[in-house]
């Protein structure tokens, strides 16, 4: 007789959805995390930060999705069990903002800022909900906003130890026994401008080692993904710099360079549709980047 099959734990669930969701299987990424949800509430274990870790995960495989709806309630959800999880208020900014809700966005943007002033995505995000609003609304634009909570004080000491909790599904390996200090972030500034310098010598192998080193310790800078991804597309590692694009434009949903490169990648990897969608992008926010013209007149030429 065939031997049953051993069900699978929520943590089992859960590393499969970060896997499926580091291949881009977003859908199934979902589901996965939902059946883990299910499995851990039922439990009874009253673990709110594993929940909430959860939630968050899910939450980003619906953004990469396109299911804002739905990125938004979660992202709602595990902040009520980690109050202030900088990563689900910028997935839920993100999201608002797709829906074009851009004051909910502009206060979720805000927050972040509070917790911590250093993440250029949420500063970015804040630049950006700024000029819509004050298109929208005009001179007044601020009076019309929700109020922006207050991060307290004791949230801030102890989100900077362990911010890593909340970390996206590709990270979580990555960060999870890593401090986010003002040390940490000093390190990996240092490591990224080493990884600069190996650039400028034209040594991108060895730059892309130096970026990798300080992801480690800070995983939320965004030019530090583009940067690697950069050194990728010299490497001829194009699924690599797509990977990178990707993350960098889930910290920043309209970086310029991360949809460039990201068009180069895919351009070289022969998909057509998607690297004329990323151009698009980038003449969308950018409508006289000449560079992105020249490259969208060429792919459109390919058969």
């Amino acid at each position: 007789m065939p031997q049953k099959r051993r069900s699978q734990s929520w943590t089992e669930l859960k590393q499969a959805g970060n896997e499926c969701f580091r291949a881009g299987q977003y859908g199934e990424a979902v589901s996965l995390y939902s059946q883990s949800i299910q499995l851990l509430e039922k439990s009874g274990q009253k673990n709110k930060e594993d929940l909430g870790i959860l939630y968050s995960n899910r939450a980003a495989s619906y953004l990469k999705d396109g299911n804002c709806s739905e990125c938004i309630k979660d992202c709602t959800k595990s902040l009520e069990l980690i109050p202030f999880g900088f990563k689900a208020l910028l997935r839920r900014a993100s999201a608002y903002e797709a829906l074009e809700r851009y004051r909910q966005a502009y206060v979720d943007y805000k927050t972040v800022l509070q917790i911590d002033w250093n993440i250029p995505a949420a500063h970015d995000g804040v630049n950006r909900m700024t000029k819509a609003l004050s298109d929208v609304d005009g001179p007044s634009w601020r009076e019309k906003l929700p109020p922006i909570p207050t991060v307290p004080m004791s949230v801030k000491e102890s989100l900077a130890q362990a911010a890593s909790s909340a970390s996206s599904p590709q990270q979580n390996s990555v960060i999870d026994n890593k401090k986010n200090g003002p040390e940490a972030a000093k390190k990996a500034k240092a490591l990224k401008e080493e990884g600069n310098a190996f650039v400028k010598k034209g040594e991108h192998k060895k730059a892309a080692e130096k970026y990798t080193q300080s992801l480690g310790l800070n995983p939320t800078e965004v030019t530090t993904y583009t940067n690697r991804a950069l050194c990728y597309l010299s490497l001829k590692m194009f699924k690599e710099a797509i990977s990178d694009c990707d993350e960098a434009l889930r910290l920043d949903s309209a970086n310029v360079k991360a949809f460039y490169r990201r068009g180069q990648a895919n351009k070289e990897l022969k998909n057509k549709k998607s690297c004329i969608e990323d151009l698009n992008s980038v003449l969308k926010i950018e409508p006289n980047n000449t560079v992105a013209q020249k490259l969208l007149q060429e792919v459109q030429k390919m058969k």
